[in-house]
């Protein structure tokens, strides 16, 4: 299987310090509830959301109907762009957040375009690749667009503006350079790139992947590194509080976080960024929630919750 951008390399040391930081915010906002990493195994291509996904996915916030005036004759009005929306007043107005979903549905119908070599950095790496899979074909890609829309309902509702680097609008991608180049664009205040992992049975639980210090090339997260931190860190605690899922019990010593310097998506970013995967799409626990539309409508709130408590600081 190709590289997945958001698999993690083994023989990688936890960040025992991180431990601490989860546990008191997560025991600080309440109770917890509820070997190495293997190789990811290949994803099955394509869209298997299960139907009540769309069923179940919280109604956009009501906002007063603008006053409408006829356009110019000579121009024609812009539609809105279907990654953004109207924001509301709530306490996150004046927020960029931009929502990162992880892989594409149809990246398996575009092997030779994702495969392409781009430039992380640091080195060089695909574009992007498939993702991963639950053993009954439920797609990761399907599984992060999902969340992802449930996220921008959420954060939405309380003010923010939010981009999404993509929506069911591209035939494959965006590349992992690009993904980077949208947040940095946006001058985002938070970007979360969302991702399930694929790796052994009995290996559970979520785990939020922090920027290593990387300087090189393109490449330079010196003042992203703290940020990000503080960002990650209040969405593991506050993703416990929401799903009661447990930090991963096979990346991260048990505090849900992990750092590394291979992903194009962080090494690239200039503005604080985080990756999460969600759980292990490979386990059947694991596999259970992340198929469950009630699940991943806690996650996306875990989520919100984090970065919601981290933009007001």
């Amino acid at each position: 299987m190709r590289h997945d951008e958001s698999l993690p390399p083994t023989h990688r040391r936890p960040a025992l310090s991180a431990a601490a930081a989860l546990t008191a915010l997560s025991l600080g906002v309440a109770g917890c509830g509820g070997g190495g990493a293997a190789q990811a195994q290949p994803g099955k291509g394509g869209d298997a959301a299960p139907s009540s996904a769309a069923a179940s996915a919280p109604a956009a916030p009501a906002t007063p109907s603008p006053v409408r005036t006829s356009p110019s004759p000579s121009r024609k009005p812009t539609p809105p762009s279907p990654s953004s929306r109207d924001t509301v007043s709530g306490p996150l107005s004046g927020k960029t957040v931009v929502i990162d979903p992880g892989h594409n549905p149809r990246n398996h119908l575009h092997t030779a375009e994702i495969n392409r070599q781009v430039d992380i950095g640091t080195t060089h790496k695909e574009c992007d690749t498939t993702g991963t899979s639950t053993n009954s074909g439920y797609a990761e890609a399907s599984f992060t667009l999902d969340v992802s829309h449930r996220l921008r309902t959420l954060l939405q509702a309380q003010g923010a503006r939010v981009v999404l680097t993509y929506d069911g609008d591209r035939a494959y991608g965006p590349c992992v350079d690009e993904r980077a180049r949208i947040g940095n664009k946006a001058g985002a205040d938070a970007v979360v790139s969302v991702h399930a992992d694929g790796s052994a049975v009995g290996n559970r639980g979520f785990h939020v992947i922090l920027p290593a210090a990387v300087r090189g090339g393109g490449a330079d997260t010196s003042t992203i590194v703290g940020p990000s931190r503080d960002l990650g860190t209040r969405i593991a605690g506050l993703f416990v509080r929401a799903t009661g899922s447990a930090p991963s019990n096979y990346i991260g010593g048990n505090t849900g976080l992990d750092t590394r310097k291979d992903l194009g998506g962080l090494n690239l970013s200039t503005v604080p960024k985080v990756f999460i995967e969600c759980g292990n799409m490979r386990d059947p626990k694991d596999a259970a929630l992340l198929t469950s539309a009630g699940w991943r409508q806690k996650a996306a709130q875990g989520i919100a919750d984090g970065i919601s408590s981290y933009l007001k600081g």
